[in-house]
């Protein structure tokens, strides 16, 4: 994988163009099919090209010191997909955990799977529980891989988990705060996503980071998944840092 920063050779220089950076960047990674289809090739191609531009990106956060990085790989709705383009995303998941998660790990990269793994296989789920096991204390960078994810089955399983608490009487009613429900989604104890970049054109959050985006700034890429690259995330940091961010309030230079 080449996670090592000292190995990023001339990807480097377009980190120079970046004054700041957020701290937590969400990437919805749209249009491997389309890739595909656009040079008459099967969508399993698109998505083999695909995990390649995981991998840039990994390296491209690490080299620009992103602390957070969030990539939503199978959706909770994605079931709804022919049987074998499935098969093939879960082996591609065992694949990459079996051939990249040691390097990650001497990159000091811990990763973390959000989701739901109830109706995961066992090997699978035996997998994702020991990756996330071996790479716990690493403090790098968290790769944050959404994986049988959707944004309102996290919020109703956090709910759920508190209404057990409520009525075994471990909470009481008016503890239920939003401080409370962010302790119960998946991705608790890691900060919301500064920025949510889509690429391939879409414009909609598809059930992603629901609860985690309600202060997220959006960047649009109209290239496909498997283009993505370094240079397009530093255009998307260049687009973030334009912005001004309010939270509700008022602008600082606002007279």
């Amino acid at each position: 994988m080449n996670a090592n920063p000292e190995r990023l050779g001339p990807e480097a220089a377009a980190t120079q163009r970046v004054a700041s950076v957020p701290q937590h960047v969400a990437i919805i990674m749209d249009g491997n099919g389309r890739w595909a289809q656009m040079r008459s090739l099967p969508r399993t191609s698109g998505h083999k090209q695909g995990v390649e531009a995981v991998r840039r990106t990994v390296r491209a956060c690490i080299e620009l010191g992103i602390a957070h990085l969030t990539l939503y790989s199978f959706s909770s709705e994605n079931w709804s997909r022919p049987l074998e383009e499935i098969k093939f995303l879960f082996n591609l998941l065992r694949r990459f955990i079996h051939q990249d998660v040691a390097e990650l790990h001497a990159a000091g990269v811990r990763v973390k799977v959000v989701g739901s793994r109830a109706n995961l296989d066992a090997d699978l789920v035996s997998l994702i529980e020991e990756s996330e096991a071996l790479t716990a204390d690493n403090t790098k960078m968290t790769l944050v891989v959404a994986f049988n994810y959707g944004g309102r089955d996290e919020i109703v399983r956090a709910v759920q988990h508190i209404v057990g608490q409520v009525a075994n009487g471990d909470m009481m009613l008016d503890h239920v705060t939003e401080k409370a429900i962010g302790a119960h989604i998946d991705t608790a104890g890691i900060p919301d996503p500064e920025m949510i970049i889509r690429t391939s054109g879409e414009k909609r959050l598809s059930n992603f980071l629901l609860w985690q985006s309600a202060y997220s700034e959006f960047v649009f890429i109209d290239e496909h998944w498997p283009d993505f690259n370094i240079d397009l995330l530093v255009k998307a940091i260049e687009a973030f840092n334009a912005r001004d961010r309010r939270f509700g309030g008022i602008s600082a230079t606002a007279s």
